[in-house]
């Protein structure tokens, strides 16, 4: 069973805490974890550059001249690929999809993975708990101040119902909050540092284990 030093609001230590090893401490498997990362990132990929074709672009459909005796070579559209104003061929559209499937128990264990890294490098830090006496991005600045975190790309993982924390430290430069239930690798693998209550962990175990 894996264990991470407790830290209290003032950044001293007051004690360990376990974590559950099917989530806290798994074999670690880089291809698994790059695979959900791409996966998780062409999911959320939005795909906005779009052109239109020959049926799409405004213009008459009058044949531009006769198709004999002008001397001119035959056409029978203002819209075609080959005039300016006309449609584009093979550009890119906005209807392309770019999904990624990844079953639920792989995404589950990759996330595992992650996390057992961040406790296994000592990136993990757990706090007994996280009450701020205002929700002012002060008070959240000073108690980060004091963790082994500080000044260093951080994201706070939060039980879904502490939304001072959150406020407190949204305007904060380097820090990241998250859900607890929202937990993803992405965020995880993009900060160096995850600050966690122990509220926030049992949330996060209740939601990712795997039985």
């Amino acid at each position: 069973m894996a264990k991470v030093t407790l830290y209290n609001q003032q950044g001293k230590s007051v004690g360990e805490l376990a974590l559950d090893a099917l989530l806290f401490d798994v074999k670690p498997n880089e291809a698994l974890v790059h695979e959900a990362y791409i996966a998780q990132m062409a999911n959320s990929r939005q795909v906005l550059a779009h052109t239109k074709d020959r049926s799409e672009v405004a213009g008459t459909g009058k044949k531009p001249w006769k198709q004999k005796g002008t001397g001119q070579a035959r056409h029978g559209s203002r819209r075609s690929p080959i005039w300016v104003g006309g449609g584009i061929t093979f550009g890119p559209r906005n209807d392309r999809n770019f999904t990624l499937k990844l079953n639920k128990s792989a995404k589950r264990k990759a996330l595992a993975m992650v996390l057992t890294d961040k406790v296994l490098s000592d990136k993990f830090i757990a706090l007994e708990t996280l009450v701020l006496p205002e929700a002012k991005t002060k008070s959240m600045s000073l108690m980060l101040k004091l963790l082994p975190s500080a000044g260093r790309k951080t994201l706070i993982v939060l039980e879904p119902s502490n939304k001072e924390a959150a406020r407190a430290a949204r305007n904060l430069p380097k820090i990241s909050t998250l859900s607890a239930r929202s937990l993803n690798i992405g965020d995880l693998l993009s900060h160096e540092f995850v600050v966690a209550s122990k509220e926030a962990i049992e949330c996060v175990t209740k939601t990712f284990k795997r039985e």
